[in-house]
């Protein structure tokens, strides 16, 4: 179910029984220099917890000129849901405390 507040859209998933919010941080960004380029970044939380993790995906093929941009909604659950799952993985505590967490993952998420 998503939730709109202002102009940001969350999504509740469950993953491994556990349920969270994420919501799109950052679209992706293309330039023709290949260090200015970036993916798509998720924002997740765990829905009891404060800690987020940004979860970056890498940028892709740049779309046609008049393609219209990404949204939340195209985002596949599984997608976010693997993503999670390796951002656990790489050592992210979602129920601690501090500054969020940036991790890097492949196409699929994982």
């Amino acid at each position: 179910m998503a939730k709109t507040t202002k102009l940001i859209v969350e999504f509740d998933i469950e993953v491994d029984g556990d349920p969270y919010v994420w919501r799109l941080h950052r679209l992706p960004q293309w330039s023709y220099d290949p260090s200015e380029r970036h993916g798509k970044v998720l924002a997740v939380r765990h829905k009891e917890g404060q800690r987020e993790a940004l979860i970056e995906f890498p940028p892709g093929p740049k779309p046609k000129f008049s393609a219209p941009p990404l949204k939340s909604s195209q985002i596949p659950a599984r997608q976010v849901s693997t993503a999670i799952s390796a951002a656990i993985e790489a050592g992210w505590e979602p129920l601690s405390r501090g500054k969020p967490v940036v991790i890097y993952v492949d196409e699929e998420g994982g």
